[in-house]
């Protein structure tokens, strides 16, 4: 080999070391950006899934009516000659709540009565004498039928007389009184509210699909928003026979006891059904859930190397990291601010409740749980919001 060939050798391996040398340093310095340009750990707040009883229910809105309600009226017009209630008073069924001016109705039925009995007089008379033959059998009939004509010109005239007084129709209590003595009332005006408030029901409509569900007799459970602290039991008494063809629902009435007259009727409820025994489910914050289109997904929180940081409490400081791994779930039903997770997670998880929004699959988290999203399975909205 010549010494030029060696020297040509040796040049090209230089030029090759450096290229080689060249990329190394390259990926090295890449290496070291990268890791210099790795995400710090984003703090979240987490909370464990744990498995809750759960009541199977339907729900749905609807109003309460009372079982017996009327705006009282009359049916004949007349001036108000005597008003026999107040405002809120409780009455019972025949209680006479008002009057009409009725002198000339009252004197009229006298004038019939007076004629009833000449009439009844005649009859009797013409009776015993028809039985000795000295008077004919046509005139006897015609006494009869003018005495029949006469009690009942009486009785026509004492119902005339009859509608001109207001009677309660039935038990309960009266509302806000809205005509005056001397007022001058036509027919069909509205006097008074009479409501029967012990039971009330409520009347709602729940979907077809839901109506093997549902059997007369069932536990249901009521919310009204004048009294957000309590919930009145009730039970169904009465399903509809059809379906509505427009909604394709069903309408539902339920019984509830009401004896501190706390419900109204006309007032807007909530109401849930009780369809069967609490079910165990695994129970997460409805925050948690991360709702697209592809899939419903939650972070659920793992520990990176097995040490410290897992679960950190309320007000923990900086942790070692844990990474957040993104699941699909499948949810079920919710109540309140819960929801329930029927796959993807299992009991005793800690799953992210805030700050997932700046997360991806693996990204490393700090835990503080100093504020925590509710979970309540009843939320009550404050009165004085």
């Amino acid at each position: 080999m010549t010494k030029r060939m060696v020297i040509m050798l040796i040049a090209v391996a230089i030029v090759f070391g450096g290229i080689f040398g060249f990329q190394v340093f390259k990926a090295a310095m890449i290496k070291k950006f990268m890791s210099s340009m790795q995400a710090p750990p984003q703090t979240v707040s987490t909370t464990k899934a744990e498995l809750s009883p759960w009541q199977p229910k339907i729900e749905a809105v609807g109003s309460l009516r009372a079982v017996r309600g009327s705006d009282l009226s009359l049916e004949v017009s007349g001036v108000v000659d005597s008003i026999s209630f107040n405002s809120g008073d409780d009455v019972k069924q025949g209680d006479v709540l008002l009057k009409l001016r009725a002198a000339d109705d009252v004197a009229k039925l006298e004038s019939l009565q007076a004629t009833a009995v000449l009439n009844q007089l005649t009859y009797d008379r013409d009776l015993k004498q028809f039985k000795i033959q000295a008077v004919s059998q046509a005139t006897l009939d015609t006494d009869k039928a003018n005495l029949k004509n006469a009690q009942a010109q009486v009785t026509q005239q004492q119902a005339i007389l009859d509608k001109k007084t207001l009677r309660a129709p039935f038990a309960g209590h009266l509302g806000i009184r809205a005509v005056d003595l001397g007022q001058y009332l036509s027919a069909g005006t509205a006097i008074v509210t009479l409501q029967a408030l012990d039971p009330v029901y409520m009347d709602f409509f729940v979907p077809q699909q839901s109506v093997a569900r549902i059997h007369i007799g069932a536990a249901v459970t009521v919310n009204v928003d004048a009294f957000q602290d309590r919930t009145f039991p009730g039970e169904i008494s009465a399903i509809n026979p059809k379906v509505d063809a427009s909604s394709r629902n069903v309408q539902i009435r339920a019984t509830l006891k009401n004896p501190d007259r706390k419900l109204l009727p006309g007032m807007y409820a909530t109401v849930d059904i009780l369809t069967g025994a609490p079910e165990n489910y695994v129970t997460l914050p409805q925050t948690a859930i991360t709702y697209n289109p592809y899939g419903d997904t939650v972070y659920v929180v793992d520990d990176k190397g097995g040490g410290a940081g897992a679960g950190a409490g309320a007000g923990a400081g900086v942790k070692s990291p844990l990474i957040a791994r993104q699941s699909f779930v499948t949810t079920g039903p919710t109540r309140g601010d819960q929801v329930a997770v029927l796959k993807g997670v299992s009991a005793g998880q800690t799953v992210v409740t805030a700050g997932q929004i700046k997360l991806h699959n693996g990204s490393p988290v700090l835990i503080d749980n100093s504020i925590t999203p509710t979970a309540d399975a009843a939320p009550a909205v404050p009165l004085d919001r």
